[in-house]
């Protein structure tokens, strides 16, 4: 490709062109406006001056007859600069005035009209053109007075002029320019890609050069250059995370694998091969939840939801959770309530209403109230789970709050990373993903989890950014059926 053609190609010079078109058409429509703005000016005066002289002749005709009105019209038609005046009998015959020939069915309709015309005196035969006003006298006399268009051809001649002139150097200069910056730019990507290339052989330690202009190929830069950063970060965490499935599924592995080989060990019954069996299945289907989880947690943080999102009410999301969580909270020995207004979002809906599952999981399972000293029977207003949806300003909150134990503050970050329970949850079941996934969730929103402190009790909230304007549509609500994640 020729130096040229590769210029051409640039995104610099195409939106050059795009602007150069851009102020082209700008500079058309203010001479145009311009133009026509005059143009309605010059004709506001025509009518002004018509109708003033049209009122003042009815008056000389009401006080002196057609003969006053025949040497007033003969005596105006002769100054110089003259306007345009006709006088006929109720039969169309000419008896007064300059105009020599007329379009056909002026005279015979009263009011405004643009008409080609003729003075007495042209020599020529070419028609101009004239605003005139045609009036009935007493007596079925009519009288037609008008005037030229001439200032106003003119006037449209100079806006051309200028119009051509100012389109020509537009795009020289629009030329020019844009040849300048595509060559700056060009250099510059150049620059970019030499540095890419070697980044994609391998060496994630080089940064793209970053300028002292602050322009927007050096936010570029300084962008691609923090991708590049996270990418280094992600490949520690993938390590990290291949270590931590390496050692947490080891257990559930071997256990699996030694209650098989205890199965065949043992010469028992059939019942003893089924009991065995279902724990196996049992087993499986824990380490199934857990793979479904990090697969789900990797869907989220790689962005590949962000082509499922749509519009949708958050408050049809926590009344479906409510609902199919309320019967295992209630066996549970808790209450489930839920507190929703209308509340439009846009986002992944089967993710949301994971996250939210999870939470509401995480509060029936850990969010029983602390046993209190004496025997105190627990009231029910602490054995209740709150699932709330509102918007605060340009976010919406969804909000699970318990009335347990809570999280302490030091333990919060770390509450959300993968395969972290708390020591006061390793007694329970579970393989701490809950929480990453509904923290990956957000995330991919655009925004975050909270955990805070309910005095008493944990309030985990998934804040994501509300959608904006009144003409916002809300998908109709579908079931929400979540997988269970621990």
């Amino acid at each position: 490709m020729t130096a040229f053609g590769k210029l051409v190609r640039t995104t610099a010079f195409r939106l050059t062109l795009v602007y150069l078109l851009l102020f082209a058409m700008f500079a058309a429509s203010l001479l145009g406006y311009f133009a026509w703005n005059t143009r309605r000016l010059i004709t506001e005066e025509i009518t002004q001056t018509v109708n003033a002289e049209t009122s003042e002749i009815n008056e000389i005709y009401d006080r002196r007859g057609l003969v006053g009105l025949v040497r007033t019209i003969e005596y105006r038609a002769l100054r110089p600069g003259a306007n345009l005046y006709l006088v006929t009998t109720p039969t169309g015959q000419a008896i007064a005035g300059n105009v020599g020939s007329l379009a056909p069915g002026v005279m015979a309709s009263r009011g405004w009209s643009e008409t080609a015309y003729r003075r007495i005196e042209d020599a020529d035969d070419r028609d101009h053109r004239a605003l005139v006003r045609v009036t009935e006298l007493e007596n079925g006399f009519r009288l037609l007075i008008g005037r030229d268009l001439a200032e106003r051809r003119r006037l449209f001649g100079i806006v051309a002029k200028a119009a051509q002139w100012s389109i020509l150097i537009v795009v020289v200069l629009g030329l020019g320019g844009g040849i300048f910056v595509a060559r700056r730019v060009l250099r510059r990507i150049d620059a970019m890609t030499g540095t890419a290339q070697r980044i994609m052989t391998g060496d994630l330690s080089g940064r793209l050069p970053v300028g002292r202009s602050g322009d927007e190929l050096d936010r570029l830069a300084e962008n691609l250059n923090a991708m590049l950063e996270r990418i280094e970060a992600l490949m520690a965490g993938l390590k990290e995370v291949s270590d931590n499935i390496a050692h947490d599924l080891k257990t559930p592995l071997t256990r699996l694998r030694n209650r098989a080989e205890e199965a065949l060990a043992k010469s028992g019954c059939e019942a003893d091969y089924r009991a065995a069996l279902e724990r196996t299945i049992e087993e499986s289907d824990g380490l199934i939840r857990t793979f479904n989880a990090l697969l789900m947690i990797a869907r989220a943080e790689s962005g590949q939801a962000r082509g499922n999102m749509d519009d949708f009410d958050a408050a049809d999301v926590a009344g479906g959770i409510h609902e199919l969580y309320e019967p295992l909270a209630e066996d549970d020995g808790m209450t489930l309530k839920v507190k929703a207004d209308p509340t439009p979002v846009h986002g992944n809906r089967e993710l949301i209403s994971q996250a939210l599952a999870n939470l509401v999981e995480n509060a029936i399972k850990y969010g029983k109230p602390v046993a209190q000293a004496g025997g105190t029977v627990v009231s029910m207003d602490a054995r209740q789970i709150t699932i709330e949806a509102k918007r605060e300003g340009d976010q919406v909150l969804l909000s699970v709050t318990d009335r347990g134990p809570g999280i302490p503050e030091a333990d919060r970050k770390h509450a959300v990373e993968r395969f972290v329970r708390l020591e006061a949850s390793r007694t329970l079941p579970g393989s701490g993903l809950g929480l990453s996934l509904a923290s990956a969730v957000a995330t991919l929103h655009g925004g975050e989890l909270r955990l805070g402190d309910a005095h008493p009790g944990l309030v985990a909230t998934l804040v994501l950014p509300a959608r904006t304007g009144a003409g916002d549509r809300v998908a109709p609500p579908i079931p929400d059926v979540p997988q269970k994640v621990a």
